[in-house]
Formats: structure tokens, C-alpha cells, sequence
């Protein structure tokens, strides 16, 4: 249930209408690489509400 899990659920949410949704892909391979690019995007550069609308990696830095 989408209830027993909302950080999963969000993340899930913001991965498809963020990455999936956003594209068309023509092998795994592009997936893979479509993926990973969003993926440093969300931990390095998107800010996040639940960090004070700061990046994962200048949330860290900061909290160093």
C-alpha cells in the first residue's frame, strides 16, 4: 500500500514524472545512462523540501 511507505512513494513519484515519464528509451543501455544522469541530478544538484530546499550534497557539507 502506497500508505505504508510515503518516502518510498514520494521518491517513486518524483522518479517517474521526473526521469520515466520524461523520456522515450530506445535501448537499456540509454535507460541505464538516462537513469544514472537523473539520478546525480536528484543527490547533487535538485533541491529537496526536507532539507531546507538545499541540494543532498550542500546539505552535507554544510552539516560537516
Amino acid at each position: 500500500k502506497p500508505t505504508q511507505n510515503a518516502f518510498v512513494e514520494s521518491f517513486n513519484g518524483k522518479f517517474r514524472n521526473e526521469c520515466l515519464n520524461q523520456h522515450w528509451f530506445r535501448s537499456i543501455e540509454e535507460a541505464k545512462n538516462t537513469v544514472d544522469e537523473w539520478r546525480d541530478h536528484y543527490n547533487q544538484v535538485r533541491p529537496h523540501s526536507s532539507l531546507g530546499y538545499l541540494p543532498p550534497l550542500e546539505f552535507a557539507k554544510r552539516a560537516a
